[in-house]
């Protein structure tokens, strides 16, 4: 009895089994094949009707009444055996045939026979009738390397097993029983016969009426094999890491994945022409951080990479992270929306950020400057507000492949110096919608597990933790403000009018565009979505016209038309303060500047007033500044002015005609003031300039620039104390040097010396 007992392995199959994946919906979305080169599914928990019904009446009309097997039969195979001299009949109810298959189909003989009634039995006490016929469902041999009625359904007619006809289910009853010899495509006669054997047999038992059985003759049988659907191959390949040789019922809603698969092979069509070969992207359901939709990579071939799943892979991230300093910097109180950030030249410690047109706007607001994603302004952002902090915000998102010590990155950390994937990125944005929404749903509340990670198992509900009232890592009125700047990011070509249509989609959004064109970044956000794209090169080979705004946007896009119009986030007003802001600077207004009420994140209260306005003192025409010296002191009208540094000016007067340059001293007022009014353009301080020549060899020569606050002035040149001549209006002068080390001079006519140290090499 112990033996008999422990006759059986707890598992009775231990076999290799194919990786599936399912859609939201339940649908078949595609599978990897097991290790042994088997298509072979997990079991599943239930059998479809028919099959059961087509099997029983196949291979054991009295399966429910034996104990595991049936003397009867047994007898009459033996005879028939005998007769014929060889075996042509088994005799095997299902449940020994289960046995057998779990034996890995012994060689046929009479004491293996004898041993399969006796494990038959002990299956029978350990199982329902019910699981053994699942056993054999899912084990069963169907031709081929086709494993199981589930693979085979897929593999013959393309169809769940509880969507298939009674010819359907009635054909595959049959396979197991010589797998080798009869299956779709090969000897189709002798299948037929079979079929049709079967079905006139469940209609003379009255399983299947007349009308039935009639129009089931007519059903022709399936010859080619149908291709395991690839829908979403890089998912799959994704979850056959994480989970080998299950089947995982995804998140993933199947109609959203086959649209988003059309989008990205129309533009991988197009792309390719300008030999880009991969696009990934990624749709995350904001409020549940489920996978809505996984592309990993375009439909191209091996020699570009099409196995590669691009949205895991680091690449360098462009501009992508803009968002999260601006974030920071109103959070932390370091700015206010419409702070004005410098925009200008600028060199530090050797480094030089250039804007993408290679133009300068002076100073231009904060949410401007993210929504034009300008590089030098963000450089000078993070110089302020210092990488390392920056580089613990990015900790806290999460962004795994922001891995080295921040002094490697330095402050091209914000323009491209660090790495990211598609699925972090998401994940960091979808945290700051369902923030942001949480908050005004929830009476200000915010959530310890806020930034969950995304999640595409169906069976797994996201847990957010539990309700608390300090922020995670950004508070809500921080992120409205840098959502609010991202909607204004301007629009792909052939939609820069989208204010003017109702129809249009209102959200925000940035997009990345990493050095040498290698990567091109597009995210959006809604209340409901977080989409994320990249298109570039796997091998990392960088194209021109490759960029963000070109060739992520129209995909990004074209994503978001496939779901309804979002309403836009709410004014998280708890979190806000309504102050006083300068209208022309955005700082905190003083009693010098023309203000406006502005709702603001309570943190940056603290910011500094504006230092762009000050109290001048003009005669009572207002065209000359006075003081006491020459004036009486009460016709002496004072005015508030906006005044910004010389560099600053220079560039800002040229973008904003309205601007009004600070008057300068009547003749016979003596300037007291300690005022800047002359600075360097060009050179930046300590720089070491290159020599050019043009195509006939000839040195070209260097154009050095000053920015004077008083128009008019002139200005007189020196190099080592070598006079080079003198400028008024337009401070520009060019010289031709020999290498070395100088000293330039620029003098006023009012004696304000400015000096650079510069060093000239050859090319």
């Amino acid at each position: 009895m112990v033996v008999y007992y422990f006759s059986l392995p707890k598992v009775l199959f231990e076999s290799n089994y194919t990786t599936v994946i399912e859609s939201k919906e339940g649908q078949f979305m595609g599978a990897k094949i097991a290790d042994d080169g088997q298509w072979r599914f997990p079991e599943n928990d239930s059998i479809p009707t028919k099959f059961k019904e087509c099997i029983i009446a196949f291979e054991d009309q009295h399966f429910y009444s034996h104990f595991g097997f049936n003397p009867i039969s047994m007898y009459h195979a033996f005879q028939q055996n005998r007769k014929a001299n060889k075996v042509v009949r088994g005799g095997s109810t299902l449940t020994q045939q289960v046995i057998r298959l779990h034996r890995d189909e012994k060689k046929r003989s009479y004491f293996e026979k004898m041993l399969e009634v006796i494990l038959a039995t002990r299956l029978e006490f350990r199982y329902t009738k019910d699981k053994i016929l699942q056993l054999y469902a899912a084990h069963a041999p169907f031709g081929s390397n086709v494993v199981g009625l589930e693979m085979a359904s897929w593999r013959y007619f393309g169809l769940q097993p509880h969507q298939l006809s009674w010819a359907e289910a009635a054909t595959l009853a049959v396979l197991p029983n010589a797998p080798s010899l009869i299956y779709p495509g090969k000897n189709q006669n002798k299948l037929l016969t079979k079929r049709n054997r079967l079905l006139k047999k469940i209609y003379e038992n009255k399983v299947i009426d007349k009308e039935t059985y009639e129009l089931a003759l007519l059903e022709p049988l399936p010859q080619k094999p149908f291709a395991v659907p690839q829908i979403a191959p890089h998912l799959l390949q994704k979850i056959a890491k994480e989970h080998h040789g299950e089947k995982i019922k995804t998140t993933v809603q199947l109609d959203v994945q086959e649209r988003v698969n059309d989008i990205v092979t129309q533009y991988y069509s197009l792309y390719k022409q300008n030999q880009v070969y991969n696009i990934a992207v990624l749709v995350v359901d904001v409020k549940t951080r489920n996978i809505v939709s996984y592309v990993g990579n375009s439909p191209t071939d091996k020699d570009h990479q099409k196995d590669v799943d691009i949205i895991d892979a680091p690449r360098s991230t462009g501009s992508i992270l803009k968002p999260f300093l601006y974030a920071s910097m109103l959070d932390d109180g370091e700015i206010l929306p419409n702070t004005l950030i410098p925009d200008i030249p600028t060199q530090i410690s050797g480094y030089t950020p250039q804007n993408y047109d290679l133009s300068y706007d002076g100073a231009v607001a904060a949410n401007r400057a993210l929504a034009r994603s300008l590089n030098i302004p963000a450089v000078l952002m993070l110089q302020d507000y210092s990488v390392t902090k920056f580089y613990e915000q990015l900790q806290k998102l999460k962004l795994r492949d922001v891995n080295r010590h921040p002094s490697n990155y330095g402050l091209s950390l914000i323009l491209g110096g660090a790495e990211t994937n598609l699925w972090d990125l998401c994940r960091a944005y979808s945290y700051m919608a369902n923030t942001l929404t949480n908050y005004n749903q929830t009476q200000d509340e915010f959530r310890t597990n806020e930034l969950a990670d995304l999640n595409y198992n169906v069976a797994i509900k996201t847990n957010f933790g539990q309700p608390k009232r300090e922020k995670n890592v950004f508070s809500a009125g921080a992120i409205w403000h840098t959502f609010n700047a991202m909607k204004e990011v301007n629009r792909p070509q052939g939609d820069e009018a989208w204010r003017f249509y109702d129809s249009s989609i209102e959200l925000a959004w940035k997009t990345g565009t990493s050095f040498g064109g290698r990567d091109a970044w597009a995210v959006g956000i809604t209340q409901d979505y977080v989409v994320g794209v990249w298109v570039g090169n796997a091998t990392g080979e960088g194209r021109p016209l490759l960029t963000g705004v070109e060739s992520a946007a129209p995909i990004l896009f074209d994503v978001f038309r496939l779901f309804p119009k979002a309403n836009w986030f709410t004014i998280p007003y708890n979190d806000m303060e309504e102050k006083r802001v300068c209208k022309q600077s955005g700082y905190l207004a003083q009693e010098n500047c023309e203000a406006i009420l502005q709702w603001i994140p309570k943190n940056d209260k603290k910011t500094s007033n504006c230092p762009f306005h000050k109290l001048v003192h003009l005669d009572k025409t207002e065209q000359f500044r006075v003081n006491s010296s020459c004036e009486p002191i009460d016709e002496i009208v004072s005015k508030s002015w906006f005044v910004l540094p010389p560099v600053m000016e220079w560039y800002y007067k040229s973008k904003h005609a309205n601007y009004s340059a600070l008057p300068s001293f009547r003749s016979d007022c003596i300037d007291v003031t300690n005022e800047k009014k002359m600075d360097f353009i060009y050179p930046n301080p300590n720089a070491t300039i290159i020599l050019t020549k043009n195509f006939e060899g000839k040195i070209q020569p260097v154009i050095f620039k000053v920015a004077h606050s008083k128009a008019d002035t002139e200005v007189f040149w020196y190099l080592n104390e070598a006079y080079l001549g003198s400028t008024k209006t337009f401070h520009e002068k060019q010289i031709i040097a020999t290498t070395g080390t100088y000293v330039l001079t620029v003098v006023d006519e009012f004696g304000t010396e400015i000096k650079r140290k510069i060093t000239i090499e050859k090319e």
